[in-house]
């Protein structure tokens, strides 16, 4: 059979894995940087242990071809740390190794996953006396210098339950209850089996690039550095991202929802509705107590940013609303009105103009208007015409008294080249609001933040922008990366990090977001994506509960129906 990997033509024999013809073609380099970790094929994610021709296709008079190759005509695309599906697989294959390791040091352990901090993935560790990192780091060594093939089998759902049920797994058990699908493809090594949802690397090997530190609970594995996957990513404490998080965390015990099958109980009973009511009262609640910190501290200017669909715009307004319980005059300001004309702007390395870049922005104009309105000077503030791509001025002038206190929203509001430099420390308030979704699949499967922020634009650009997924999926690796640059780094210099999360969304989300997905035909170029999205809404039940949620929730800003929006 001939095949087209990365442009070239091979031919392969039945039998022969795409590993195996990789390998002849020189592919396997042992650096993570340049090495294939699993294809792309007709849309599909697919291992490198995939069997392209089977001996079994091969008969006498003809040769039988595979669907996925039938369907490609024979063009395979590799996939390494440097694609986001690749550096998928490489996640799966560490929790792979990660899970092995501490079942085979210590079977009685409870190991979960709780949240990524930067390059780095938190795993708590309970249930076991005088845990080790440094055991569980040579362990993980050890594991990735046998080189374990990692294959699945394909077990029907009903052995999956009774196989976890009986290992003490009751949260995989319970999950896997909500499945749809009669099979399950699980992998095993010895006495332990798991599954995460998605290709991993041909074998564990293929870890080459990875460290684990310990914390007070558990440890962290560091992941490569995405610039230069061989070496180890840097790692640095992010004590302020991890204290908001875990305070979801509480807020999931205190409602009892911290899995996934947890909030299919609560949609099935009913009780979904109070959960909204406290999730809302909870978010009231920490917006009443921020509103008080900026008041004691008696700031002028609050600096709100957050990466995409986290929630900006409604939490903007919902602060405000709580500053005039104080008696401020909340004023809303968006750094988008600072963006430099569009054609002035010079285009990067690729010939595109990264919209994203601080570079974008007029920094020295927006500094000189903050100092000169702290001061209690007139200005006039400008406004950006985005179909025209230039700044206009249409006589919009302000100037604050006593009792004002400026919110600024926009992307890069942290970012410290905003601020004049001797502007009084005690003047600007920093505020992050970001989704940190403490809402896991089970033990071993986190929900990512950004999964969550996806579906909400997903949903946002279809509702008031008519965007199909695919044009919303199109523009998501470029989104993420300019947050990676421009938000993230200053998260930690916050005042406060505020949650924009809420437990009970998922199941909201999925009632809007499931139609367009399953619109998304094969042939679709983002069709693999749509197709990871809908694998983990496969095992959450819609709610059909709009009418319970109030006008000023977060939520309200994706769905539809947010007052803050109504003229």
């Amino acid at each position: 059979m001939k095949l087209i990997i990365d442009k070239r033509e091979v031919e392969a024999r039945p039998g022969q894995s795409l590993l195996d013809i990789i390998k002849e073609m020189g592919l396997c380099t042992g650096r993570l940087s340049d090495e294939p970790l699993v294809a792309k094929i007709a849309g599909d994610v697919f291992s490198l242990n995939y069997i392209p021709l089977r001996h079994k296709d091969v008969l006498p008079d003809r040769e039988s071809k595979r669907k996925a190759m039938a369907a490609s005509g024979g063009k395979i695309r590799l996939l390494r740390y440097s694609d986001a599906q690749g550096r998928a697989a490489y996640t799966r294959t560490a929790q792979f190794v990660l899970f092995l390791a501490l079942h085979e040091l210590w079977p009685s352990a409870r190991a979960t996953m709780r949240c990524t901090l930067g390059s780095a993935l938190y795993i708590k560790v309970s249930e076991v006396e005088e845990f080790s990192a440094d055991r569980l780091r040579e362990r993980v060594a050890d594991i990735v210098a046998r080189d374990i093939p990692l294959t699945f089998r394909r077990i029907p759902t009903s052995e999956a339950i009774r196989l976890y049920t009986e290992r003490g797994q009751g949260d995989k058990a319970k999950l896997l209850s909500y499945r749809t699908y009669p099979t399950l493809d699980v992998y095993e090594y010895g006495d332990f089996a798991d599954y995460y949802y998605g290709e991993m690397a041909p074998s564990t090997g293929y870890l080459r690039t990875w460290e684990i530190h310990p914390t007070s609970d558990g440890f962290v594995f560091v992941f490569p550095d995405v610039a230069n996957p061989d070496r180890v990513a840097p790692y640095r404490e992010m004590d302020n991202y991890y204290s908001v998080y875990s305070e979801g965390i509480a807020w999931g015990n205190l409602m009892g929802c911290r899995t996934v099958a947890d909030l299919n109980e609560m949609v099935e009973q009913g009780s979904v509705r109070e959960l909204i009511r406290v999730n809302e009262a909870l978010h009231e609640k920490r917006f009443s107590q921020v509103a008080d910190m900026i008041c004691e501290r008696g700031a002028r200017a609050v600096m709100l940013a957050g990466p995409s669909s986290s929630g900006k715009t409604t939490s903007a307004n919902r602060l405000a609303t709580q500053l005039r319980v104080h008696g401020k005059k909340p004023i809303l300001m968006s750094l988008d009105d600072y963006y430099i004309d569009r054609d002035k702007i010079a285009p990067g390395p690729d010939g595109q103009v990264d919209l994203e870049h601080i570079n974008t922005i007029d920094t020295e104009l927006f500094g000189k208007h903050l100092r000169a309105l702290l001061d209690g000077e007139r200005v006039e503030l400008p406004s950006f015409n985005f179909k025209s791509g230039k700044r206009e001025w249409h006589g919009h002038v302000l100037q604050l008294d006593a009792d004002s206190v400026i919110i600024v929203e926009g992307l890069h509001a942290l970012n410290p080249v905003m601020l004049p430099s001797d502007l009084p420390h005690d003047a600007v308030f920093k505020m992050f609001v970001c989704p940190l979704l403490p809402l896991n699949l089970d033990l071993h499967n986190r929900i990512p933040s950004s999964y969550l922020r996806l579906l909400r634009r997903i949903v946002r650009d279809f509702e008031t922008r008519g965007a199909s997924v695919s044009r919303t999926l199109s523009m998501w690796d470029s989104v993420r990366r300019g947050e990676a640059r421009w938000i993230f780094p200053f998260q930690e210099q916050a005042d406060v990090i505020f949650n924009s999360a809420t437990l009970y969304e998922l199941a909201v989300l999925k009632k809007h977001i499931f139609p367009l997905l399953l619109e998304v035909e094969p042939d679709d170029e983002y069709f693999e994506e749509v197709r990871a999205i809908v694998k983990v809404l496969n095992f959450v039940h819609a709610a059909d509960v709009d009418d319970e949620i109030p006008p000023t929730s977060l939520v309200r800003e994706f769905i539809g129906g947010n007052s803050f929006y109504r003229k």
